[in-house]
């Protein structure tokens, strides 16, 4: 038995929580995956595992025995960095997870810049704007919009999102133009965005000098993907607020007209965000710095604009 091997078996199926994920993840059998982790669990004469029909749960043994050997694996993960210039060069397949417009617009229009610094490195690119479970899901790092909710992970902010009101010229000649917030409430439609996984509706936002309205209806429309989301407005089904990052191409074609300027929405941060019980990898910490340059570089992602009160 590969002694390392069936250690990181171990660590992925403790933090995937059943045998069937850990194997998707690793890209082994199912079969393979329960060998290794028996014959460990025999090697060290102790029961690492509680299994139930559903999901894996770890002893105390097996707690112990995790938390030592992530630090362990982490140990020999910087050792084999350092040799062969692999700390130069880092190396190895990494699997990031984005938004759908931040990888549309901005990280796949520029991973050719990232393959050409590092070569050695393949990416897996996540594309929704489902929040993910970096533990479960064995994901090394995400980019993601909004205040975290999770504070136990970490998390480097790169970059703020700015909305704007907007909506095509098609839905203001039917509707006209609101000239106040409270307008939309009448005579008007607005397109929602949804949690794709809560499902929890994100009413329109407007603040201005310590006045504050949420408008959320009416609505005959409510999407939980962004990209949809802009096509949504961009095809007359109501008013919106999108980000000015990906509103302003369509704006300066005359696609969407921007509408209650006099109003606000609260900036969003964006982070980059990766488990905190993991080694940062050479490979990922590469993917880190490459995205906190890309966004620090484009002008609609840096506004430091405050928070309108």
């Amino acid at each position: 038995m590969d002694q390392i091997q069936a250690m990181r078996i171990f660590v992925r199926v403790v933090e995937a929580g059943t045998f069937t994920r850990a194997a998707d993840s690793l890209q082994l059998p199912k079969a393979t995956v329960t060998k290794h982790v028996q014959a460990l669990e025999a090697r060290l004469r102790v029961k690492l595992l509680n299994r139930t029909t559903r999901r894996v749960t770890v002893t105390p043994d097996g707690a112990a025995y995790y938390d030592r050997t992530v630090r362990l694996l982490a140990d020999f993960d910087d050792i084999e960095a350092c040799m062969g210039q692999a700390g130069n060069r880092p190396r190895g397949r990494l699997r990031v997870d984005v938004g759908t417009s931040v990888a549309q617009l901005l990280i796949i229009p520029h991973l050719a810049d990232f393959q050409a610094r590092y070569p050695d490195i393949q990416i897996d690119l996540g594309v929704s704007d489902r929040t993910v479970d970096l533990i479960s899901d064995n994901v090394d790092c995400v980019i993601r919009g909004g205040e975290l909710s999770d504070q136990s992970l970490v998390a480097r902010r790169i970059g703020n999102v700015e909305f704007i009101t907007v909506a095509a010229p098609s839905y203001l000649e039917r509707h006209g133009t609101p000239q106040h917030p409270q307008a939309l409430e009448n005579g008007h439609q607005s397109v929602i965005y949804f949690s794709p996984l809560s499902t929890r509706r994100y009413p329109l936002e407007f603040h201005q000098a310590g006045q504050m309205f949420e408008i959320s209806g009416p609505t005959q429309l409510a999407v939980n993907e962004s990209n949809a989301y802009m096509n949504a407005v961009l095809h007359g089904l109501g008013v919106g607020q999108i980000s000015t990052f990906q509103a302003q191409p369509h704006i300066e074609q005359g696609r969407l007209v921007p509408i209650l300027t006099d109003w606000s929405h609260p900036l969003v941060p964006v982070y980059v965000v990766y488990p905190p019980n993991r080694h940062l990898s050479a490979r990922a910490r590469a993917f880190v710095d490459w995205a906190a340059e890309l966004f620090a570089g484009h002008p609609l992602l840096q506004t430091q604009r405050p928070h309108a009160a």
